[in-house]
């Protein structure tokens, strides 16, 4: 197999689900979890005489999401039904948008690791309904249909087959992400099935410019997943074509245990899902004033945060584009630097430690556990010499497992930081009398002797003892031998 002689081809189905209260068609809540079947009502289990009534908000956030993707809004939309079977589907059709969806010809710019930009364009954004869900019993050899989610209002993004690799498509699902996060439409809990995708990979002959077969992975939730899974269809369908066989157009299912794909179905084009208006639901239109309504009141955006950190902040390009591109962290750190009034010391906890520990812990940034009152409380302990910074890392770490105020952290630990002259001066004596070749090597000019001299008189206090007068101290004492 040689993959530099192929071109891949890749495009996403990107279904969020919208934080509306209620559900897309009736007054049932949205929210997450709930004992099974009881976030549901006749017409989500779609019993016989029941009306449809689209809920206004999700117009709403459809069009703010098409608007925040640049896409042209369809002033004349409608609603169709999408004709499929499936157990968690009751009424065997979903209710979604065909010819005519909400928003169109968008674009969004994704940026790769050395700076490099790249257009995807969007072919489409729709509102429509999302299924129930199967509950497999593998013990009991069957499965049960929970409808709670059932009714929960999506948007699909569909992109065009602009992209081109397995990290051009992790690039594009998180500007997705943080977009949707940042015009507050959808709260993006992946590990919950808020965000998901449906990935689309093909690969041809290099030169070629008929697209090869595609075939799709379904509902996929990770970036991580996405990632393993696009890589996994490239090698396999490029072995495919090696071997002088040939790819089946079909719907695959990716797991993440054995790392492999596996068929569940041929793939359906538009034409075998029967596709009509629904009759139970009114045309779609929205007004000139309508429109520009929600773009007028459309919040801050992640580039123009951008650009706001480096002038106002003084922050480097990479740390502004690292921040803004999560909305949770980025008004984490604004929130922070309000209170503490130390921008460049909440970027850094925010990019190093606090970074470290959620990817550690294999969480998202809306799961941090604490807010910004403590983080502002931790920088403010440090800048005022109440603790030093590797003191500092410690109360973070215990800030994840169990948030409370810094200063109780330290007080109940004991990990106030140790800022007495005669204690201190009687620890740096101390560290000299062992340590006689490192007061040597720093005479005859070796720097770094004066910060292993400083780390083993932390290790003494524990990292307790004040650093700058350890540095000072220090140096003064060795001045006098």
């Amino acid at each position: 197999m040689s993959r530099e002689n192929y071109e891949v081809v890749i495009g996403l189905e990107v279904h969020a689900e919208l934080s509306t209260k209620t559900k897309i068609f009736c007054s049932c809540p949205t929210e997450f979890g709930g004992e099974p079947n009881t976030h549901c009502c006749p017409i989500c289990m779609a019993l016989p005489g029941t009306l449809p009534v689209l809920n206004e908000k999700v117009l709403e956030y459809a069009v703010k999401a098409g608007l925040a993707m640049n896409c042209e809004i369809e002033q004349n939309s409608k609603n169709d039904r999408k004709n499929y079977f499936y157990p968690d589907l009751p009424k065997s059709y979903q209710i979604s948008q065909f010819d005519r969806p909400l928003c169109k010809k968008g674009v969004i710019e994704v940026e790769d690791e050395n700076g490099e930009k790249t257009n995807i364009r969007i072919t489409r954004i729709h509102i429509e309904e999302d299924a129930g869900k199967l509950n497999h019993d593998d013990f009991g050899g069957g499965s049960l249909v929970d409808l709670n989610r059932a009714g929960v209002p999506l948007i699909e993004i569909v992109s065009e087959p602009d992209i081109r690799s397995s990290k051009e498509a992790e690039n594009y699902l998180r500007k997705i992400k943080s977009i949707l996060e940042y015009i507050e439409v959808s709260d993006c809990k992946m590990q919950e099935g808020s965000l998901r995708a449906d990935v689309n990979v093909s690969v041809r002959k290099k030169g070629e410019t008929k697209l090869g077969t595609r075939t799709e992975m379904k509902n996929m939730n990770s970036f991580r997943s996405i990632v393993r899974g696009i890589e996994y269809e490239i090698d396999r369908q490029i072995d495919v074509i090696e071997d002088g066989g040939t790819v089946e157009q079909e719907t695959l299912r990716w797991d993440d245990v054995s790392g492999r794909t596996f068929s569940m179905r041929d793939k359906e084009d538009a034409q075998d899902y029967r596709y009509f208006p629904d009759p139970d639901l009114v045309a779609i239109r929205l007004s000139d004033e309508y429109i520009e309504n929600i773009k007028n009141n459309l919040p801050e955006l992640p580039e123009s945060r951008r650009v706001r950190y480096v002038e106002e902040y003084n922050l480097s390009q990479r740390e502004a584009n690292l921040l803004t591109a999560s909305k949770y962290l980025s008004d984490l750190f604004e929130a922070t630097t309000k209170k503490c009034g130390n921008a460049k010391a909440a970027c850094n906890w925010i990019l190093s430690d606090i970074s470290r520990l959620l990817n550690e812990g294999e969480k998202e940034p809306n799961q941090i556990p604490f807010t910004s009152e403590e983080l502002s409380e931790l920088i403010s302990l440090i800048d005022k010499g109440t603790i030093s910074n590797a003191i500092g890392k410690k109360v973070l770490e215990e800030l994840f497992k169990n948030p409370k105020a810094p200063s109780k952290i330290i007080e109940e630990k004991g990990w106030i930081q140790i800022s007495d002259e005669g204690a201190i001066l009687e620890v740096v004596q101390k560290v000299l009398q062992e340590n006689p070749q490192s007061v040597q090597d720093y005479k005859g000019g070796k720097d770094k002797a004066l910060g292993f001299l400083v780390g083993q008189a932390m290790k003494q206090t524990k990292g307790k003892a004040n650093p700058q007068m350890l540095n000072k101290m220090f140096v003064e004492e060795m001045n006098k031998m």
